[in-house]
């Protein structure tokens, strides 16, 4: 199965892609999409965003796509209202290609990854690390993110497919 995890944002965006088989997790292909940061244009932006997406969907052809759930934090509401734009424009990329969507509250990814739900950002880029087998937490934060989102997305759709859980 494979499985391309996007961390939506509407500056970066994270993307990782894994094959996952029984006792094996492994590492595609991950980067992020440095959408122009000059324009002020969120339309703009959104746009190169998509175009992004749609090219990288293309190219890796995944059984499903991870994204995680919207949330926000009060301290942060502006911030939460435009990552819900790039959100939005993931999801119908996803939807576009027709593969699977699982969405996963950001709890349920760090609980997949470290076994608790409350886990720290440094904590689940190691678990990470860790189970694609690639020594240092990968580079920048983005990619982590959307690696985990991935991981936790085919343990979902695994544990969904699982013989007697229908």
């Amino acid at each position: 199965m494979r499985v391309l995890g996007i961390d939506p944002g509407s500056r970066i965006a994270g993307y990782g892609c894994v094959d996952v088989a029984p006792g094996e997790t492994r590492l595609v292909e991950a980067g992020v999409f440095r959408l122009d940061a000059g324009s002020a244009a969120l339309g703009a932006r959104l746009a190169a965003l998509d175009e992004d997406l749609r090219e990288t969907i293309d190219r890796l052809r995944p059984t499903a796509i991870g994204v995680e759930a919207a949330f926000s934090h009060a301290s942060w509401p502006a911030s939460a209202i435009t990552m819900a734009h790039a959100r939005g424009v993931v999801l119908l990329a996803a939807h576009r290609s027709g593969a699977e969507i699982v969405e996963l509250p950001p709890a349920t990814i760090k609980k997949a990854l470290t076994g608790s739900g409350r886990a720290s950002k440094d904590q689940v880029r190691r678990a990470v690390a860790q189970a694609l087998n690639v020594g240092a937490p990968l580079e920048p934060a983005d990619v982590s993110d959307a690696l985990a989102v991935a991981i936790a997305a085919a343990s979902r759709r695994a544990a969904a497919s699982a013989p007697g859980l229908h």
